[in-house]
């Protein structure tokens, strides 16, 4: 089994994030979509790999409140604005990320979003809409890195947080699907690698338990949780 099929019970963490014409991920638009690939050192080291970022067109109909217009700056309509449909977008997305699955020998991904929940929604209605068969993520599971910095660094505030564990934020680039995708996953290997010390702990006691041998990430056939379709 691979480090990071190990380390997360055979997900393969991906960052993503969003940016949308609004807060209800039924009725509005998604207009940016960034996915960020998490890798592994030697080591067992986590390090942020690579940024797979589209701008993505409003789907027919979608509502677009001024107000979300106004945080992210983005100008759904400019004729120079290189927008993809959302199935295009979602499509190679996808594709990356279910290259990455293999190639780790993971089992699925599972999403990695400051309040990740708001991105997973606007995630699966685009996967609804787009009618795409082939979803890599998991469901409805995911790491919330809101939910991480705040019981590692007390921080919340994703500018916050970042600042807090030693890294750098820029808030003219903030916003943008990309950029902070890219902090959050800095921020998501910067907490799991301050665990590491703990996470190896547990990982001995697994072995003890007679959980390591299985593959398939769900713990082995004497683990209390083998039956678990979840993280």
């Amino acid at each position: 089994m691979s480090l990071l099929a190990r380390r997360f019970r055979g997900f393969l963490p991906v960052v993503v994030d969003v940016e949308t014409g609004g807060l209800n991920c039924a009725t509005d638009a998604l207009l940016e979509i960034a996915a960020v690939l998490i890798d592994v050192a030697a080591d067992g080291t986590l390090l942020r790999g690579a940024t797979h970022s589209y701008h993505v067109k409003p789907f027919a109909g979608a509502n677009i409140e001024a107000a979300s217009l106004a945080v992210t700056g983005i100008d759904p309509f400019h004729p120079l604005r290189p927008a993809l449909d959302e199935k295009e977008a979602l499509t190679r997305i996808f594709k990356e990320v279910r290259d990455a699955v293999k190639l780790h020998g993971c089992k699925r991904a599972i999403l990695v979003g400051h309040n990740a929940s708001f991105d997973l929604g606007f995630l699966n209605a685009a996967v609804a809409r787009t009618d795409i068969k082939r979803n890599p993520f998991h469901p409805f599971s995911s790491f919330d890195t809101v939910t991480l910095a705040g019981a590692a660094l007390g921080q919340t505030v994703l500018a916050k947080a970042t600042l807090a564990c030693g890294l750098d934020w820029d808030s003219s680039a903030a916003h943008a699907a990309a950029y902070d995708a890219e902090r959050t996953a800095d921020l998501f290997c910067r907490v799991c690698n301050f665990c590491q010390p703990s996470y190896l702990a547990a990982e001995k006691r697994a072995r003890e338990l007679g959980w390591h041998d299985d593959n398939s990430g769900n713990g082995g056939p004497n683990s209390p949780v083998a039956d678990e379709s979840s993280p």
